[in-house]
């Protein structure tokens, strides 16, 4: 009897996971499709991938090194030799900002993503077990929550000091929060349905069925969510940057770019427009792509 119903679990599990791919695969395929067809999504990630791929290769397609020093172009206005000008050592500016922005979209893209990887791995727990364990994590999400997501990540900053691993770890803790309770819903919604009973009948444990039964089936808000908090994060790194709790210079970052220039901005407001046009473009590129994926996997949009 017992051999009987562990193999009428394992079936249903192979069953329900067949189907489980098929769906996202049918899916996937659709979004892509609709995704494809928002013309707005299609501009921003062209937009996107040609700032990525400048940055990425930066060696290549920077005029001038981020250091190189140019004396006699102290402040120089924007010329055919300097684009976007320099600054106070007559370092070209477009250089600083194509090299910076390795470190602009890195920022915004591990605090996200670390930030993403702990609110999963919380949320799976706390929605998944339950009882003690969800009244911990969601009390915890509760305290931080009670502090502006901003001013968190000037404390931490302040505690640990400048630099990019720092920084990286001041802007991923204050997204957790959010992202716990949007995963939490998400298993809530899912954690009762046949595949997860089939699952949990075949003796499953608890971290195999939360991670690769439960989760892969809460990738849609978890992607747009991912999307959009890169934009915000580059947007706090930058914030921190400015007012010196970020990235430290001479490293060039675009916030800190931003905040070398603040004190010339009526002398030479090239030291400011420059970088923060860099970041406006970057920053409404993704939410572009981000509103055009939410789009395609918005279930309201299927025909």
């Amino acid at each position: 009897m017992a051999e009987a119903t562990k193999q009428l679990g394992q079936n249903g599990l192979n069953g329900a996971n067949v189907k489980s791919k098929k769906k996202r695969n049918g899916t996937g395929s659709q979004v892509i499709r609709r995704l494809s067809k928002n013309r707005l999504a299609m501009f921003g990630l062209i937009v996107l991938a040609i700032i990525v791929l400048i940055c990425v290769f930066a060696p290549i397609t920077a005029p001038y090194g981020p250091n190189d020093y140019d004396l006699q172009m102290i402040y120089a206005t924007p010329c055919l030799k300097h684009p976007f000008g320099t600054d106070a050592l007559g370092r070209d500016i477009l250089s600083r900002l194509i090299y910076g922005g390795r470190y602009s979209l890195a920022l915004g893209l591990c605090g996200a993503g670390f930030g993403m990887i702990a609110g999963c791995v919380l949320g799976c727990m706390a929605g998944y077990f339950g009882g003690i364990c969800d009244n911990l994590i969601m009390r915890a999400c509760d305290v931080l929550s009670a502090i502006p997501g901003q001013l968190l990540s000037i404390v931490i900053s302040c505690v640990l000091g400048g630099g990019f691993f720092n920084t990286v770890l001041a802007l991923c803790i204050g997204g957790i929060p959010g992202k716990v309770r949007l995963l939490r819903a998400q298993i809530l919604s899912v954690r009762n349905v046949e595949y997860i009973e089939a699952a949990q009948s075949y003796n499953c444990s608890s971290a195999k069925t939360m991670f690769q039964h439960i989760l892969p089936n809460t990738y849609a808000p978890l992607l747009v969510n991912l999307t959009m908090e890169i934009g915000g994060t580059i947007m706090a790194a930058a914030g921190l940057s400015f007012i010196g709790l970020g990235v430290q210079p001479p490293t060039p970052e675009w916030g800190a770019m931003l905040s070398a220039g603040r004190d010339y901005i009526r002398q030479y407001p090239h030291l400011i427009v420059f970088p923060g046009l860099v970041i406006m473009v970057t920053v409404y590129a993704i939410n572009l792509f981000g509103d055009g994926l939410r789009d395609a996997l918005d279930p309201k949009m299927k025909h």
